[in-house]
């Protein structure tokens, strides 16, 4: 028993040293070189800083609506809301979110009510949502501002981000980035 424990206590002081210490400063270091010091990307439009890079809540029809949130877009404390896809009251809420998002966008048929739009992401902070998620609320936000539907387009089009190297991942919109530019547009 001797000859284990010793070399267990040994590797447990090593792995506390190396992660808590050695590692986390490694990695505070990488972040040093990234933009921002590894804080996120921060913008300020009308005096007021947001970062691009976590969820905000928007409800308005002028508005995109981003991802839902389990945690109420409070980077505080990110994460998923723990329910499995058979939970009932997951389903009830993500029937709700169906109904509501129907109810303000009623030229969408059910079945193309894209995912993100009523399911929350991991982390519940995801600031992104699919193109094909911005594009079917293009014509609440042109009833809503009074604008063509192929000026918003326009604004989706241009925010657009690709595809790492064209291959890596979906192409995606940042929904701040988005209602920024709409906002651009009074």
């Amino acid at each position: 028993m001797k000859e284990n424990i010793i070399p267990a206590i040994r590797l447990t002081i090593f792995c506390a040293v190396f992660f808590s210490g050695i590692y986390t400063l490694s990695i505070l270091g990488i972040a040093q070189l990234a933009p921002n010091q590894g804080k996120g990307e921060i913008i300020t439009v009308n005096g007021k800083n947001h970062h691009i890079n976590v969820a905000q809540k928007f409800t308005e029809n002028k508005y995109f609506w981003s991802r839902p949130s389990a945690v109420d877009y409070n980077a505080d404390g990110s994460g998923g809301s723990n329910k499995g896809p058979n939970n009932p009251d997951y389903l009830a809420e993500v029937k709700t979110r169906i109904d509501t998002f129907l109810l303000k966008n009623p030229s969408v048929k059910r079945s193309e009510v894209p995912s993100e739009l009523v399911t929350a992401s991991g982390s519940g902070l995801d600031p992104n949502i699919s193109v094909n998620g911005a594009k079917v609320q293009i014509e609440r936000i042109a009833n809503s501002r009074n604008l063509s539907m192929g000026k918003i387009l326009e604004i989706v089009q241009n925010n657009t981000e690709r595809p790492l190297f064209g291959m890596f991942g979906p192409a995606k919109v940042n929904v701040l980035q988005l209602n920024i530019e709409l906002d651009k547009l009074k």
